[in-house]
């Protein structure tokens, strides 16, 4: 397990956004209520150029969060060296707020998938989980929030409900917890639970940050709703009033606006981080 003491600050309980270069100079100049900024690691992972320098110039004017989307945690192979070796150099020049990875795999052999696949629920993916958790905190140096994934799918030999399953997850091993509302209302609509019944089970006390995205609406081959988590649109009014549900019972964390494809014009951004705002400015002080 790692040791308290190597955990970072952590985030502000205000709004952020994921970075987009397009957006470094509003970011700037009018940032609103943005007080904290997300990168995704595998873009920064390069020994110099314009989005390094970018990059070093926001840090010293908003915290940053790092989230990794590549290693692939919960995959069946051991973790990628040099994947984890460019992480570590990252985090120990950037020095970030926060850094997160996702409940998911995304290799196999040589052969990387452009996903973020889940996972089945059992005693030996929970060990090898552990294990993989164990070897980044190690390396990075530091504690590590799991991101609960969005499912289309469910697997019969599951053995433990996904909050349990995140919550021995972060006993055993100290990392943290980041909270994606969004993912929660996905994966409540394709697998048919409730998702206030979710959040009711879910260990928010060990959560660390909170997303917000976008989904696209479709239909599987039986007719039923079938969401995408697409990061490619605005949030929608279902997933707000979640994350009402959720702030009620956890009070106020750092809420992160996602939006990865089809990305807008600053104002647009901005005004999903200002809704975030609202949301936080309702919770008794």
């Amino acid at each position: 397990m790692l040791d308290a003491s190597r955990a970072p600050n952590g985030l502000p309980s205000v709004p952020g956004v994921g970075y987009k270069p397009q957006h470094f100079a509003e970011i700037l100049d009018a940032p609103g209520p943005v007080g904290w900024l997300e990168i995704h690691a595998e873009n920064y992972m390069g020994d110099g150029g314009r989005p390094l320098a970018q990059l070093r110039h926001l840090s010293e004017r908003f915290p940053i969060s790092v989230h990794g989307v590549g290693l692939s945690i919960g995959g069946a192979g051991p973790l990628d060296p040099d994947h984890l070796a460019r992480l570590k150099h990252l985090v120990s020049w950037l020095n970030p707020a926060s850094f997160s990875e996702h409940l998911a795999w995304s290799t196999h052999d040589s052969h990387f998938l452009n996903d973020l696949l889940p996972l089945p629920y059992t005693d030996a993916t929970l060990i090898r989980l552990c294990d993989h958790i164990d070897q980044v905190q190690d390396v990075v140096g530091r504690r590590m929030l799991l991101e609960n994934p969005s499912s289309y799918l469910a697997f019969a030999e599951s053995t433990w409900s996904e909050p349990d399953f995140l919550r021995e997850i972060s006993r055993r091993t100290g990392c943290g917890l980041l909270l994606d509302v969004n993912n929660v209302f996905v994966s409540a609509t394709n697998l048919d639970f409730s998702p206030q019944g979710y959040i009711d089970a879910y260990p928010l006390e060990h959560v660390g940050e909170i997303h917000l995205g976008g989904h696209d609406e479709d239909h599987d081959d039986h007719g039923r709703p079938l969401l995408i988590d697409s990061h490619g649109r605005e949030v929608v009014d279902p997933v707000w009033s979640l994350l009402d549900f959720v702030l009620d019972r956890s009070g106020p964390k750092p809420i992160l606006i996602e939006w990865d494809t089809d990305v807008p014009d600053w104002p647009v951004l901005r005004a999903e981080a200002a809704r975030a705002q609202t949301a936080l400015e309702r919770l008794p002080a």
